[in-house]
């Protein structure tokens, strides 16, 4: 590696990553490679999460050029949700059961492949068959990275604190994604926003292979059964359930294109529990989420992620749409929501290793409340300065909280031979909340007959849900003192 590029890593870490918590990981690879690989498996992270908002700003030329409605915008922004969080338990599995080196390729090289497809999409059915196999290599390549995280972070006091620095780096990449499109629609097109996914995960394949030995890859001598059965299950349930949901957006929910992929998505995640209580190597295992820290940590990012995903979607139309503002105005009034995460997300490592993760989480869903309840005051005519600003500034501070302290929450005290289990229960959670969310709440705004309204509602619907969480957060506190 010449000095160039040395110096480029060299920012990098800066930017993600307190130096001195990786260097006092004790590993059998040296701490500035260390430091490096982890910057790589960051950036990494990011780039997964910054593809699902990518599509965020210019979802309105989108929609003019292949002549969409509000459903086709949806699909097109939760088509890369939907295998992603489908899949991420199978992804985990099979991170557990073969090389996690294998996975990690295959997940790159098919997100980076489908990214390319996507900037010369001709049609919309071919964008949104773009997104869904972007969301295949992203579910292939999440958990194989949390699992090479936990072995390159042997020590639980190292491990605790990347994984804090990891969930700000995860909605760090959203922020920087809807930034980003906005100003590359402005001045190239929309279809140049699939350039960075293509580049990381070309870059991402060479360099991690590079900097880290094949046995780091390596999760275990003994491979568990596979569970095909449940991995089945789980896909169907939640992809087709999300579709249903999805659906409700522009159909009654008595119609049968809701009611159908509803009820077999429904029966899907019933089975699916049912038959991992029997299974000889269960996908899940039934007690692997009922500690009850780990349960607050996984629905805390799931609602963290719903959040972040209804204000980047809402905002953007509202704007857009709305207001009439341009592709470039609307990115801009999202800087301070970029400053704010920013910020956050640097002071959200120190403050779990201080106060612990369930008390920062708590304190970030409160913070989430806040933000939600200010914008839920969305009218046709509100002040950005004093409407949107403030909620564009407190929610995502809120979300930094949280997502740092569930992730540490997610993953803490769980065996090595688990590793990818974790990081695809993990990363579930954070890919069903724009998904699930998202249609779920835009069903709710579809109930009022005024547009702003409906968003307003979805607002105010998304903070009473945030607050009865951390009400749940501190009786799981309290209990655990006692």
């Amino acid at each position: 590696m010449n000095d160039t590029s040395e110096q480029i890593l060299n920012v990098a870490i800066a930017q993600v990553v307190n130096r001195d918590d990786v260097i006092s990981c004790k590993d059998s690879v040296s701490s500035p490679k260390t430091s490096i690989a982890f910057a790589i498996l960051a950036i990494i992270q990011a780039t997964l999460i910054f593809t699902i908002v990518m599509v965020g700003v210019p979802l309105p030329q989108i929609a003019t050029e292949f002549s969409l409605n509000q459903a086709d915008l949806v699909l097109i922004n939760a088509a890369y949700g939907l295998p992603f969080s489908g899949l991420l338990l199978f992804g985990g599995r099979l991170t557990d059961r073969y090389s996690g080196q294998k996975m990690f390729s295959f997940g790159l090289i098919l997100f980076g492949l489908s990214s390319l497809l996507g900037a010369f999409s001709p049609s919309y059915e071919i964008l949104v068959l773009t997104r869904f196999l972007q969301g295949i290599g992203a579910a292939m390549t999440a958990p194989a990275s949390l699992a090479l995280l936990k072995k390159l972070f042997t020590e639980p006091a190292t491990f605790g604190k990347a994984m804090a620095t990891w969930g700000g780096v995860s909605v760090l990449g959203g922020a920087v994604g809807f930034l980003a499109s906005g100003i590359v629609t402005t001045w190239l097109s929309w279809r140049w926003m699939f350039i960075v996914p293509i580049v990381v995960a070309f870059l991402g394949v060479i360099l991690v292979h590079k900097l880290i030995p094949a046995s780091k890859f390596v999760i275990q001598e003994t491979r568990p059964g596979l569970d095909l059965i449940g991995a089945i299950l789980a896909t169907l349930g939640i992809s087709i359930g999300s579709y249903g949901l999805i659906m409700s957006i522009e159909h009654p929910w008595s119609s049968l294109l809701v009611m159908a992929p509803l009820i077999v998505g429904g029966l899907a995640i019933i089975v699916f529990f049912f038959v991992e209580k029997y299974v000889m190597h269960p996908l899940l295992p039934p007690g692997f989420i009922l500690n009850p820290e780990r349960l607050v940590g996984l629905v805390g990012m799931l609602l963290a992620a719903a959040g972040m995903g209804l204000i980047t979607f809402l905002l953007s139309l509202y704007l857009q749409q709305i207001r009439g503002w341009s592709t470039f105005e609307t990115s801009a009034a999202f800087i301070p929501y970029t400053l704010a995460l920013l910020t956050l997300n640097r002071a959200a490592g120190p403050l779990v290793n201080r106060f612990g993760a369930l008390r920062v989480m708590t304190a970030g869903l409160l913070l989430g409340t806040v933000g939600l309840a200010m914008l839920a005051t969305l009218d046709h005519s509100v002040s950005y300065a004093f409407g949107l600003l403030p909620g564009l500034l407190i929610l995502p501070a809120g979300a930094s909280l949280v997502f740092s302290g569930c992730a540490v929450l997610s993953t803490s005290n769980v065996p090595l031979h688990q590793a990818g289990l974790a990081g695809g229960v993990m990363n579930t959670s954070m890919e069903l909340g724009p998904t699930l969310g998202l249609a779920i709440l835009m069903s709710v705004a579809s109930t009022q007959q005024d547009v702003v309204d409906g968003y307003a509602w979805a607002f105010a619907v998304a903070g009473i849900v945030y607050l009865l969480t951390a009400l749940g957060a501190i009786i799981v506190y309290r209990r655990s003192i006692n």
